[in-house]
């Protein structure tokens, strides 16, 4: 956002535009593997978070398009004055050179995954190691960025044990109190279909995005709705994508989404909050109605893991 805000400012977008672009924009990251978010899923319940990864790109690639449209379609239809920047095309092709690193760690990552040549860890230790040889051959190696990255990593990987640790003893609970199986029978006998529980789920977690950031909702509802959806027929991958897509929506609805206070945080004037609010409706509309898409077409998801 701080690169991103200043160079849409000088080319004419509106303050709203921008700060709602780059407030959805965010969310994408969580549905486009490697995801933190899936890995919470899949060892909550059990499930591939290969196959998670692999899930995640069609739907992930579908909805970055529509967000492109909508821009452009919003950026027509305002008639707002912008100014192009102009690139000669040399230059543009020339520039290409810095997309070849990051393109191919993502490939060796999903690469290795996707063709059953690695596991989830392995494919990561192999993302690692692709990734040093292009910090190797740049020779910017040192003590100094190693330390850093180990750091990094450390307290990373901390906080995600913490989480899953706290999540575990969660899921132990609910399963010997019984939570879980009496909530199960008690919305069955509802005689909801899976769809049905699909739309109120929406409607709950759209809800609950208002007030509780992605790893708190995860971890609190997961354990109670997934034997839910199960019990009903629900495919726990397509699942894992409608949950991690609905928390995604979360981080821009307010009064508590986490995206909005941040491109908030980076805005260079003492405007509002409601300019962030405004800009992101845009796209949490576009991310329910794709949502009800996936519902529709559940092969948008469920295609590529199949295939793997």
């Amino acid at each position: 956002g701080t690169v991103a805000l200043p160079s849409l400012q000088a080319r004419g977008y509106s303050m709203r535009s921008s700060l709602g672009s780059l407030a959805a924009g965010g969310t994408l990251g969580i549905l486009i593997p490697p995801s933190l978010n899936m890995i919470v899923y899949g060892s909550l319940t059990s499930n591939s978070i290969g196959k998670l990864f692999i899930a995640g790109i069609i739907p992930g690639i579908l909805l970055t398009l529509l967000f492109m449209l909508y821009i452009a379609g919003a950026a027509l239809w305002s008639k707002e004055t912008m100014r192009e920047e102009k690139v000669p095309l040399d230059e543009r092709i020339r520039l290409l050179r810095h997309f070849v690193p990051p393109a191919i760690v993502f490939g060796v990552v999903m690469g290795s995954l996707y063709f059953g040549i690695a596991t989830t860890t392995e494919s990561a230790a192999l993302g690692v190691i692709a990734a040093l040889f292009f910090v190797w051959k740049s020779g910017k190696m040192n003590w100094a960025l190693m330390r850093n990255c180990f750091i990094s990593s450390a307290r990373i990987s901390g906080m995600i044990l913490l989480i899953m640790v706290a999540a575990f003893i969660l899921n132990l609970t609910i399963s010997l109190t019984g939570v879980a199986e009496a909530m199960t029978k008690w919305v069955v006998g509802l005689g909801f279909s899976a769809t049905g529980l699909i739309l109120a789920l929406l409607l709950f977690y759209l809800i609950l995005g208002m007030f509780m950031d992605v790893l708190s909702m995860q971890v609190a509802t997961i354990p109670i709705t997934y034997p839910i959806a199960m019990a009903l027929g629900v495919d726990p991958i397509w699942y894992g994508i409608f949950i991690v897509l609905v928390c995604e929506l979360g981080m821009i609805t307010p009064p508590v989404g986490m995206n909005l206070f941040v491109v908030h945080g980076i805005r260079p004037d003492n405007g509002g909050i409601q300019d962030a609010i405004w800009g992101a409706v845009p796209y949490a509309i576009i991310m329910i109605l794709f949502t009800l898409l996936m519902l529709t077409i559940p092969d948008l998801v469920t295609w590529l893991p199949a295939h793997m």
